[in-house]
């Protein structure tokens, strides 16, 4: 997540790039409130729901198939052909030590939020309850896409494997965000990492450049990645903490808050030349969403949303022999629920519809 200013700015907010983009937005969103339902994950075989702390869950569905259910119509995702090989489960924008959201220096706009008196700190709260979905499938590889703390403290990143490697082990990979670099620390700064499953091959890249909130890719990640693409046998899926700029905008900034717009283009580049590379997903602006750009053809470039705030996301993907599917999943315990429809009001109410995206953003076919 993009960063304002000092480490106290840090503390109390997490990004000049959420609130640019909704702000810059906010005539086209609305404060309203919600749908009363909402359809939230549609898989090949499965449609979740929401309607406040109710979830619904709609099971052995077909694939490639019409439905209205809940009051809302859809169609489930075709299923790829062949087994079933692998689960992979990513999460980002975690925010150990973060104690407050909504709140941005020099924006006029709220609430801020906090945990309330004698609850746990909400990072706490929504890393547990995605910690134990995750789990529930079993996943074979878990990603952490970085911003894995608020302030880049060790004892930060303490409290992040703390959670997360106990359940995982040697199954747990994770690349830094900005927040992790921006006081020069160090941590989780070994990409690339390389990791061979079943029918997949997962690339993380490291895309930080320390004490900014923008992002970059090295010529030797860019190289390394190249390699990979050239001798991959299946399929690779590309992480990132950072979002790509998109190559042939209008505008090209000097300073954006996603992957520089230079080392975007050559990023994008080596996908346009190695058609393994099957889609690159990243976090920073906590919102999900997927672009396609004209160089990669029908490849996605993604963002999943953040787990510590609305709608509190983390992500399943299935990889069978002819296909992966990219699901969408909302942390559905009861006290993350309750916070994260809390935070639906950030931003003066239009974080909810710029962070939760349309459902081709959240579940689809890789």
């Amino acid at each position: 997540m993009a960063r304002a200013g000092a480490r106290r700015t840090v503390a109390r907010a997490t990004g000049v790039a959420v609130l640019r983009s909704v702000v810059e937005q906010a005539d086209q969103l609305s404060a309203g409130p919600p749908l009363t339902v909402e359809l939230t994950t549609v898989a090949d075989d499965e449609a979740v729901f929401h309607d406040g702390p109710k979830v619904v869950v709609h099971r052995d569905l077909s694939p490639d198939t019409d439905y209205e259910l809940e009051g809302i119509a859809f169609r489930t995702l075709p299923r790829p052909a062949g087994e079933r090989l692998a689960t992979i489960a990513t999460v980002n924008d975690v925010h150990f030590g973060e104690i407050e959201c909504g709140l941005l220096e020099g924006f006029d706009v709220g609430p801020v939020l906090r945990s309330g008196e004698g609850e746990p700190p909400y990072p706490e709260t929504m890393n547990r309850a995605a910690i134990a979905e995750i789990t529930a499938i079993r996943p074979d590889a878990v990603v952490v896409k970085g911003d894995l703390t608020t302030h880049g403290s060790k004892e930060e990143y303490r409290q992040f494997l703390d959670a997360y490697r106990p359940a995982f082990g040697d199954r747990l990979h994770h690349v830094r965000g900005n927040h992790d670099a921006y006081h020069g620390e160090d941590f989780a700064s070994e990409a690339p990492i390389e990791v061979a499953l079943p029918g997949v091959t997962l690339a993380s890249l490291d895309t930080v450049v320390p004490r900014s909130a923008s992002g970059q890719v090295s010529t030797a990640q860019l190289e390394w990645l190249d390699d990979l693409g050239a001798r991959a046998q299946g399929p690779v899926l590309v992480f990132g903490h950072h979002h790509p700029w998109a190559p042939g905008s209008a505008s090209r900034p000097e300073t954006y808050f996603g992957i520089n717009c230079d080392d975007s283009e050559r990023l994008v580049d080596v996908f346009a030349h190695r058609p393994s590379l099957a889609g690159y997903f990243a976090g920073h602006t906590h919102r999900n969403r997927v672009r396609r750009f004209a160089a990669t053809g029908g490849r996605p470039w993604v963002e999943v949303a953040c787990v510590k705030d609305f709608p509190g996301s983390w992500a399943e993907y299935r990889v069978y022999e002819g296909g992966i599917l990219q699901l969408h999943r909302r942390i559905s315990t009861p006290d993350a629920l309750a916070w994260t429809d809390r935070c639906r009001a950030m931003f003066a109410g239009t974080y909810a519809q710029y962070a939760f995206g349309g459902l081709a953003d959240r579940c689809f076919v890789v």
